[in-house]
């Protein structure tokens, strides 16, 4: 049964332009496989903990040596990656805060990335490869080529570096010029947005052909 991964990161809920994108694809995939499951993580209301001393060392610890707390961190970790092994597509919404992802999407690649889990330590090959990873990106400023920007997104293209190891390569849709509707001094880009917005729905509207009778 086809089995999808919902992600949200956004922390600004229903004004969120990436988790109304992430909305469009799940119902969009949700049509296309009738009958298939969802699993939802929000991460940006419930942020997995940051990578820390305590995290590297339950890693390094072998299993019949762990504490009580080691164990408990393992298996979160276990939790995380059994949720993409389990999907067959995942859906990642993606905003862009302080010119970063968010810090919380940095925390579920720095937890996925676990050696036997996502990747084997002794050969270094990826163990999540062969899934889709669908990225909705949302940018409240212009980032493209001869905007005054330019360059200054650093989310998108670190994800596919940060996932490399486990063998997830995203494909991104992305929408820009989110804030031009709320802040006054981009108000004369609002056309670009919502030209940037409709180019986003589309792709995602093509993504998947929904089932006939």
């Amino acid at each position: 049964m086809p089995h999808l991964l919902h992600i949200d990161s956004s922390i600004r809920g229903e004004q969120s332009v990436s988790r109304r994108l992430t909305a469009r694809a799940a119902a969009a995939w949700q049509a296309a496989h009738p009958g298939g499951t969802i699993t939802y993580r929000n991460l940006g209301k419930e942020p997995l903990p940051h990578l820390d001393e305590a995290t590297e060392t339950a890693r390094r610890t072998p299993p019949d040596q762990r504490t009580p707390e080691q164990h408990r961190i393992w298996e979160l970790t276990e939790q995380v990656v059994a949720e993409v092994r389990a999907a067959d597509t995942v859906l990642l919404g993606l905003p862009l805060y302080n010119y970063g992802a968010p810090s919380s999407v940095k925390s579920w690649v720095d937890t996925l990335i676990a050696p036997g889990l996502s990747y084997d330590p002794a050969t270094g090959a990826g163990l999540l490869g062969g899934r889709e990873l669908i990225v909705l990106a949302a940018r409240g400023g212009g980032y493209g080529s001869g905007t005054p920007r330019e360059g200054w997104d650093h989310a998108a293209p670190w994800l596919p570096h940060g996932l490399s190891m486990t063998g997830l390569e995203p494909r991104f849709i992305g929408c820009e010029l989110t804030l031009a509707s709320s802040v006054p001094a981009m108000s004369e880009l609002i056309p670009l947005h919502e030209e940037s917005l409709a180019v986003a729905q589309r792709s995602i509207d093509e993504l998947w052909v929904p089932a006939t009778v």
